[in-house]
């Protein structure tokens, strides 16, 4: 088996309400910074052992369509690297 860090990026799907990034968005303008858009997004980093990185691909998918995010209303992407020793 070897270890791997899966990432799990789950944000909201375009057109779902996003108080948290719009409150965000409002703060920084409020700074004086200027936006065209912004979404918030959560990081999952998941360590697996995996006979491949495409197994650990698979674990992570399993792990974000059972829990990690609704995909009613949110998009995920995955990656996988190998972890260092």
């Amino acid at each position: 088996m070897t270890a791997y860090t899966a990432t799990v990026e789950v944000r909201l799907k375009s057109g779902v309400l996003d108080p948290e990034a719009e409150t965000t968005a409002r703060a920084l303008e409020r700074l004086g910074f200027e936006l065209e858009d912004l979404r918030s997004a959560d990081l999952f980093e998941l360590d697996v052992d995996a006979e491949s990185a495409d197994a650990a691909r698979e674990r992570a998918t399993e792990m974000a369509e059972r829990l990690l995010a609704n995909p009613t209303i949110h998009d995920y992407e995955v990656g996988v690297a190998e972890r260092e020793p």
